[in-house]
């Protein structure tokens, strides 16, 4: 069973991986580089912390290791391919801030536990930028296929997951996930309503 689930996990990464580089070519969706970068070193403190506070393995906290490779392919295409509206802008800059006082802080204390959960909160607030920008949008700019996977992904993990912190990089990724496909169905309700008053 835990081999069906690291299978799983890493597949579906893959396709989420290969989607947004297809999506961001054709200019069908436009993710915020901010969340991404965030993601990006967030997953990795998260990774190294987890395997600092317990004899884990790479395999024992199999998402967090897939979702290493996933952000930093998916940075590096949003970079190269994304448009102006995923760049940094100020409040962007203050979230990464908090990303490096979290780093400093384990370097010096090596407080593995307080580092892992901390990065749990980086985590959330790496989905501001995007949150933000969809309460405001009239059009949604994700997309459902992309979401939807990264969603399924946590909870088959679940099933080889060992540790607590492991268990709470999963659940934090499904609330975050869940809340964002929210906010989508809520854009395409709103969307639809106005098409029909329209007409």
């Amino acid at each position: 069973m835990q081999q069906f689930s690291s299978i799983a996990v890493f597949s579906i990464n893959i396709i989420i991986s290969i989607s947004y580089l297809v999506l961001l070519i054709k200019k069908k969706i436009k993710p915020a580089l901010a969340m991404w970068i965030f993601f990006s070193l967030a997953v990795s403190m998260s990774l190294i912390t987890y395997l600092k506070e317990g004899n884990y393995g790479f395999w024992d906290n199999v998402l967090n290791t897939a979702d290493l490779f996933m952000a930093f392919f998916v940075t590096l295409v949003i970079f190269i391919f994304g448009d102006k509206s995923t760049k940094f802008d100020s409040f962007d800059i203050a979230c990464l801030g908090v990303v490096v006082l979290i780093i400093i802080f384990w370097v010096i204390t090596k407080n593995h536990l307080l580092t892992n959960l901390g990065v749990q909160l980086i985590l959330i607030i790496a989905y501001i930028p995007v949150i933000k920008r969809m309460l405001t949008a009239n059009e949604n700019t994700e997309s459902f296929f992309i979401w939807i996977l990264l969603m399924i992904a946590p909870f088959i993990s679940l099933i080889s997951s060992k540790g607590v912190l492991a268990t709470v990089y999963a659940v934090r990724a499904i609330f975050c996930t869940t809340l964002l496909l929210v906010l989508m169905v809520r854009i395409e309700t709103q969307k639809r309503k106005q098409a029909s008053t329209k007409k």
